[in-house]
């Protein structure tokens, strides 16, 4: 009876340290979702992690070492592309399903992950839950002014939307499954081969990975237009962001119904889309490297193509290594910009250069309100905009410096590395796979700090706000 006794007060200690447990992440997820959401990130990370560790994750049976572990996992959860083995020969076809599952749970994102899990666990989705997903609807989540109806998913909306998102993954990775499933035939992929490699490309394009199962990567489909379209088709729809997909989805073409952030993101997207290939076109077209030793044709397609990948998406064709100094620093500056917001890209996103370029135009028209579309950009935003881009280049400026200092590689190869870890694109010089351990932890923190966001990452710091009462005096320092 005394042994009975014990176990029964053991197993009622147990449920009660679960319940605590499952209390403590009920308290997280209302008081900071903010937090809450980095919890999930590390918490998947750590995950991926040990199962990338097992020795039947690896093609040759033998454990993968931690750091390369870690960093595939970063890599995966982050949907960056960047890797520091060889992905198409080093992992075993368990490994290559890890990577498939990650990446999709990545390109999720983390408020809209840490929504979902939060109604798990608290059975319903409050009303600060549903601030939070709706916060990552907008463009400009995280700001203390009021939120505008055009600005952002009305509250109750944010189950539709959630729906949006996974819904949205599930039938745009299934439809670019089936176009590229044909390609692969064509280009002498084995039918039971393709029927595998086509939705783990498609998952690639779309959640803007660029991984590839094979060792040669997209090399073997280098003049298959429809396939290289394809996957350019899957990038644009993972970078434009699963709050423009509900807005297209809801609206259709009546453009006067779509919201701001819409707007700003489909314009600013397809105007980076031309120019980047304009600026690539005139900078390597004397680079026999590159495109120096292609026809008019494939010049121009390659341009767009590799214009789209610097976007966010990761694949390529040529080798980044050989590309001119100035295309590296103008890919750079393209995949600083990354995508849209609560997309699967990364980097500042492309509505915050937007309010930037506004703002700086509004200014020089000597205007005293931001106005784009009929609307008016509160101060608050703009004030955000400007906080997300000081955070990026922080952060990009000491990863830079610090590999650099690691490695003694040269800082254009290194910056570029970088930016492509901070804005998850994927892109390397080939710097990322020779990094020494030290070196790709610290990457590996970039890719965190790129995918989990400037602004949720401070949000998660400072996870208290403070009502200030009243106003110091004004006075002006000289600026500029």
């Amino acid at each position: 009876m005394a042994g009975e006794s014990a176990g029964v007060r053991a197993w009622h200690r147990l449920l009660t340290a679960q319940r605590h447990f499952w209390q403590r992440l009920r308290d997280l997820a209302t008081a900071s979702p903010s937090r809450f959401a980095v919890l999930v990130f590390s918490s998947l990370i750590l995950v991926f992690t040990a199962l990338f560790s097992l020795p039947f994750a690896a093609a040759d049976g033998q454990p993968t070492p931690l750091a390369d572990a870690l960093f595939t996992a970063v890599s995966t959860i982050c949907v960056t592309g960047l890797s520091t083995v060889d992905m198409g020969t080093h992992w075993s076809p368990l490994g290559h399903v890890f990577v498939f599952i990650g990446v999709n749970v990545g390109a999720l994102g983390v408020l809209t992950l840490a929504s979902i899990l939060g109604l798990v666990i608290s059975k319903r989705l409050g009303l600060r839950a549903k601030l939070i997903a709706a916060g990552d609807s907008n463009p400009m989540r995280a700001h203390g002014g009021p939120i505008n109806e055009g600005q952002t998913v009305r509250l109750g909306e944010v189950g539709t939307l959630l729906a949006t998102v996974a819904l949205s993954t599930l039938v745009i990775e299934a439809g670019l499954a089936v176009l590229l499933y044909p390609s692969l035939l064509i280009n002498g992929v084995d039918p039971l081969t393709a029927l595998w490699e086509a939705p783990y490309y498609a998952a690639m394009s779309f959640t803007n990975t660029g991984f590839s199962p094979n060792a040669e990567g997209l090399a073997p489909f280098a003049h298959d237009y429809v396939m290289l379209t394809v996957l350019m088709t899957g990038v644009f729809l993972g970078s434009i962001g699963f709050p423009v997909i509900f807005t297209l989805w809801k609206h259709q073409w009546h453009v006067r119904r779509w919201s701001l952030h819409a707007k700003l993101t489909l314009i600013t997207t397809t105007v980076l889309f031309f120019v980047g290939a304009g600026v690539f076109v005139l900078l390597e077209y004397g680079n026999p490297r590159t495109f120096g030793a292609m026809d008019a044709w494939d010049t121009t397609f390659q341009a767009f193509f590799l214009s789209a990948m610097t976007r966010s998406g990761g694949f390529s064709i040529i080798d980044i290594g050989d590309l001119n100094g100035s295309s590296l620093v103008a890919g750079s500056m393209l995949m600083f910009v990354g995508g849209g917001s609560a997309s699967t890209a990364g980097g500042i996103k492309v509505t915050t250069l937007a309010v930037l370029a506004l703002a700086v135009w509004s200014e020089a028209k000597g205007r005293q309100s931001v106005e784009a579309f009929g609307r008016r950009i509160p101060s608050d935003v703009q004030r955000v905009a400007l906080s997300v881009v000081a955070w990026g280049a922080t952060i990009v400026a000491v990863s830079t410096i610090t590999i650099t200092q690691i490695t003694q590689a040269p800082v254009e190869t290194v910056l570029f590395d970088v930016i492509s870890g901070f804005a998850t694109v994927g892109l390397s010089t080939g710097l990322t796979s020779e990094l020494p351990d030290s070196a790709s932890y610290v990457l590996a923190a970039t890719m965190f700090m790129g995918r989990v966001g400037t602004v949720t990452l401070a949000a998660a710091v400072a996870a208290t706000s403070r009502s200030q009462h009243y106003s110091l005096p004004v006075e002006r320092p000289i600026v500029g």
